[in-house]
């Protein structure tokens, strides 16, 4: 038998990638993205992925390099979604759009918070739109030379800590039993102790950092977080001198 007439199925298995017709990269990242929402960071693989997929593992490499490339594609894919106005507006409202669309491109997939946290700050796959929409909004600010990229990094910043720790992964073992000691732990709060976080006890318990036992996806912090975008403007305003856009 020549090797144009070998069956089609074994002169594939060579190369692992084509045994599947329709895989490519795309399908990879959003196969990717599904199994991570379904089931969390802490059992993806490249091997968990290519079982999804329905092929062998050398498929799935022959289009990413390594579980670390997959992961950083993941969280573009997923920023993809923070869209870029470019409307000439106030800086204030185009900061506030950024920091609301990046919110919920993550609160639709809160299993990748962890993941968006960690790999942000350091993604070679992202978009320069996104770093150029920034820098022209606080130029826009008043803001240049140092002080631009100080805000800069202040305000990526900002956008990663508050929604990651918001949609954090909360235990999945004995789980009901950790919220239950939660809830117990703040019911013993000594007011005497501690005055203020006993005063307003009603009002923190389960919304607020540190005093919750559930994360974004049950239990939102959508007031805090207006809040919060207002204090990172005020701030902005304060140092680049320039209340409008």
């Amino acid at each position: 038998m020549t090797k144009d007439t070998q069956p089609q199925s074994k002169r594939k298995s060579r190369r692992g990638a084509d045994a599947s017709p329709n895989l490519n990269r795309d399908v990879i990242i959003a196969s990717a993205l599904e199994l991570i929402d379904e089931s969390g960071l802490e059992i993806f693989s490249l091997r968990t992925l290519a079982q999804k997929l329905g092929v062998y593992p050398t498929a799935v490499y022959w289009y990413v390099p390594n579980r670390n490339e997959l992961l950083a594609l993941v969280v573009t894919h997923i920023l993809a979604k923070v869209q870029v106005d470019r409307r000439r507006r106030a800086w204030q409202h185009s900061l506030r759009d950024l920091f609301q669309n990046f919110r919920s491109a993550v609160a639709a997939h809160p299993n990748a918070a962890p993941l968006i946290g960690t790999a942000l700050v350091s993604n070679t796959e992202m978009s320069f739109d996104f770093v150029e929409h920034l820098l022209s909004t606080l130029s826009r600010a008043g803001l240049a030379g140092a002080k631009l990229v100080a805000a800069y990094n202040s305000v990526v910043a900002a956008l990663v800590g508050f929604v990651a720790q918001e949609f954090a992964s909360m235990p999945k073992e004995d789980s009901v039993a950790w919220q239950m000691s939660v809830q117990q732990r703040l019911l013993n709060v000594d007011p005497e102790i501690h005055p203020i976080l006993a005063g307003n006890l009603r009002l923190l318990s389960n919304k607020a950092f540190i005093l919750r036992w559930q994360n974004g996806t049950e239990a939102p912090l959508a007031d805090s977080y207006d809040i919060f975008i207002d204090i990172i403007i005020g701030g902005i305003e304060a140092i680049g001198g320039k209340s409008e856009g």
